[in-house]
């Protein structure tokens, strides 16, 4: 039995076949360990965010076990070149997906934890309405990092790649300066938060109304003679903001100028215009 056993691991094939199913059981005890690790330990935390992490990254690091095993097996498998670095290429594609996905998901639930932190503290800088604006950004950064990655997995030079991207980015970024400065500034105005949808703001432009939309590239807001106006987030962002809205209360003062005909009883019509005050429910 020993001899055979002996003549077996001999066999190149019979040996990374072995490594290939010891990889698979590692990985298996693995996580199970790491399972019983969430349900024990993190299950002791107030907060679920740690659980959840820890679930995001069991499956990246369950298969990346695997991928080592299976990188030792084919070290000892006398097998064509070009077959082991196609099969290399396979398995580290598929890991940075893997990871890239995890990760993905990991930042976005730190967000929205931390979006969703005490509210009564003033030194939020990301809110409900910012969680779009860095769901888009995440993906972006974490798309060209994967695909960076899967590049170097098969061995693709890409620094020609890089610099010539990196003279388009000019070329775009001197052709699209309105947009980005629009795009940069809305990103500023959703951070500072000068003002929120529903309060009335005044420009020193002249335009006032009820902000109706935070955009990416312009802010909408709603005049009382129902006129949309769209300005840009650039201009705004430059703009002196007079926010009625703003402070503790939700209450705001309105001046409204009254005109009346020479001669007329000043009197009658202050009478006049308290009772119109006081017999609308609008008005304190």
């Amino acid at each position: 039995m020993y001899e055979l056993v002996v003549q077996l691991l001999d066999n190149s094939i019979y040996r990374a076949l072995a490594l290939f199913i010891s990889s698979f059981i590692v990985a298996k005890l693995f996580d199970l360990i790491l399972s019983l690790f969430i349900s024990r330990m993190l299950g002791k935390t107030e907060t679920d965010l740690d659980d959840k992490i820890a679930t995001f990254l069991r499956r990246p690091v369950y298969y990346t076990i695997l991928f080592i095993g299976f990188n030792f097996s084919l070290s000892v498998v006398t097998a064509h070149p070009q077959i082991i670095f196609v099969s290399k290429g396979i398995m580290k594609s598929v890991l940075t997906i893997f990871w890239s996905r995890a990760l993905f998901k990991t930042f976005m639930q730190l967000v929205a934890w931390y979006s969703q932190r005490d509210k009564s503290k003033n030194n939020q800088l990301i809110d409900k309405k910012l969680l779009p604006l860095f769901d888009n950004i995440g993906k972006i950064i974490i798309f060209i990092a994967a695909v960076y990655f899967i590049f170097l997995s098969w061995d693709v030079n890409l620094t020609g790649w890089l610099a010539s991207a990196g003279v388009l980015g000019i070329v775009f970024a001197l052709a699209a300066k309105d947009t980005l400065s629009n795009f940069f500034s809305g990103i500023f105005i959703m951070a500072d938060s000068p003002y929120k949808e529903g309060d009335y703001i005044n420009l020193d432009t002249g335009e006032r109304g009820y902000v109706k939309n935070i955009g990416i590239r312009s802010t909408r807001i709603m005049t009382r003679d129902d006129i949309e106006i769209t300005i840009p987030n650039s201009v705004i962002a430059n703009a002196k903001i007079i926010n009625e809205s703003g402070g503790p209360y939700e209450k705001e003062r309105i001046r409204v100028d009254v005109d009346v005909a020479y001669g007329s009883d000043v009197d009658k019509v202050r009478k006049i215009l308290l009772q119109v005050a006081t017999g609308s429910s609008n008005v304190c």
